[in-house]
């Protein structure tokens, strides 16, 4: 079968091979030079291919031309990227690796990849900055990809192994040919990407999406501060830009009073962004936010074209979406195929007529979607996805600990976050756990309220009692 994407790739540096296509803080490449790094570091990577089949690539580093490098040169080599979020640690990485039989990891190198990797590799600076790290063997059978499938990308499991969603490279073309289409992406658009490249909101939105058209892609190294959006979208003079709801919030309290001038569109997604920050933002730059939603196994979903108003706007190009009392169902040209690594799970969230069943609840008002709730359990902090069983299983088996509850709660500034109350016995401390749980998560999965107590209230069947346990939050810690 031929593949879908590096025909993409190739044609679209082929239309704008004089045109600017992505920066960084170490520097920019325009189409053709891209291209040209691209097409040496497939060669380099089809030299170390030693099975009769594609070699299976973990991109696991954070966002840089280089690793826009790296992506482009798997898809080239007849490779499969699995894109994994550089916030997993060594608990995720083994269960990835494992899972889904990983050939070579390109990461950065001060990543901690020990737990993974037999042996480094060399190069001549094809992937730049990135090392090229084979992956030892696990005992567990390596399960078959589809034939189709030319992109894997992760999200949370209900047993605390990300779940790896395979894509067809139809899928991720359509994702950002009806993304740019829906939102009216052009070659006159400077994107400042601020959200990983290996999560969907950045995948969709600004990988494939930005070089279609001919737009430039800008990426920023370490914490999107709003100091640091600032930088760039002044450095760049950027029209759009991406972020999720956290950074929009910091924005607004910090109040920057520049760096807006050039930017038409700001994109939002992954979590809920409260209308008051919208506002505010809007209010403080003149720049109006367009909600989007997007659900990881399905790709994105809806925009909202006018930015004004509440709710997630009306469905993009290739979507078909039906809001009823049993949830939100969703059918995408966008749609993954299956999890690699959890046979079955994915099925079964799709019905007879093609659906996928989201775990979300909304209406749709006008052809607008507003979401009112949610029917999965999983939290979403930051546009990750946590699931709180696992959370809660962590941090009873650490020493002391007598039962654990965790949800999802507010912080000091109405921000979503992940919080645990947990019954403990005397001498356990809240920095105890926290180093208990860090030993074994990756820092956006420990909690970030902690409250100890003697017991889990429970409601009338015994179970945990959400709504007493957020209750205790807002009280003082007693001694």
């Amino acid at each position: 079968m031929r593949a879908v994407l590096p025909d993409a790739f190739t044609d679209a540096f082929a239309r704008h091979g004089d045109r600017l296509a992505v920066t960084d803080a170490g520097g920019s490449l325009g189409y053709a030079e891209l291209a040209d790094r691209a097409r040496a570091a497939a060669n380099r990577l089809a030299r170390y291919n030693v099975r009769d089949e594609p070699l299976r690539v973990g991109l696991y580093a954070t966002n840089s031309a280089d690793y826009v490098v790296g992506y482009l040169a798997t898809l080239f080599a007849g490779a499969v990227p699995f894109l994994t979020d550089s916030a997993f640690g060594s608990f995720e990485l083994v269960r990835i690796a494992e899972d889904c039989g990983l050939d070579l990891l390109l990461h950065a190198p001060s990543a901690d990849v020990r737990a993974v990797v037999d042996e480094a590799l060399t190069d001549d600076g094809e992937f730049g900055a990135l090392a090229v790290s084979r992956v030892r063997r696990f005992d567990a059978s390596r399960p078959q990809l589809l034939d189709d499938t030319e992109a894997c990308r992760f999200t949370s499991g209900s047993t605390g192994r990300p779940n790896c969603i395979e894509f067809s490279g139809a899928a991720v073309f359509a994702a950002a040919a009806n993304w740019a289409k829906g939102t009216g992406l052009s070659a006159d658009d400077r994107i400042a990407c601020f959200a990983a490249l290996s999560n969907g909101l950045a995948f969709n939105t600004s990988l494939l999406a930005a070089f279609l058209p001919g737009a430039s892609l800008h990426l920023s190294h370490g914490l999107p501060t709003a100091s640091r959006v600032v930088r760039l979208l002044e450095s760049t003079a950027a029209t759009r830009l991406v972020a999720f709801p956290a950074l929009y919030e910091s924005i607004v309290r910090r109040a920057p009073k520049e760096g807006f001038a050039a930017v038409r569109t700001a994109i939002s997604s992954g979590a809920p962004l409260r209308e008051t920050v919208r506002e505010e933002f809007t209010a403080l730059t003149g720049v109006p936010i367009h909600n989007y939603y997007g659900i990881a196994e399905t790709g994105p979903l809806t925009y909202a074209a006018n930015g004004a108003g509440s709710g997630l706007g009306a469905p993009l190009p290739g979507v078909r979406l039906l809001a009823e009392e049993q949830g939100i169902r969703v059918k995408s040209e966008s749609m993954g195929s299956r999890y690699l690594n959890a046979p079955g799970v994915f099925e079964e969230r799709v019905d007879d007529a093609g659906y996928y069943h989201t775990g979300d609840q909304g209406r749709l008002l006008d052809g607008t979607l507003h979401l009112t709730g949610r029917t999965s359990r999983l939290v979403n902090v930051g546009g990750r996805k946590i699931d709180p069983i696992e959370i809660a299983d962590v941090l009873r088996a650490a020493s002391g600990v007598l039962d654990a509850a965790a949800f999802e709660a507010e912080n000091q500034h109405g921000e979503p976050t992940l919080a645990a109350v947990v019954a403990v016995e005397p001498g356990v401390t809240a920095q105890s756990l926290r180093t208990h749980c860090a030993a074994t998560l990756p820092s956006f999965k420990v909690p970030g309220i902690l409250r100890l107590v003697d017991h889990i209230p429970a409601n009338s069947i015994g179970k945990p009692s959400i709504e007493r346990l957020r209750r205790l939050l807002s009280e003082p810690q007693s001694n």
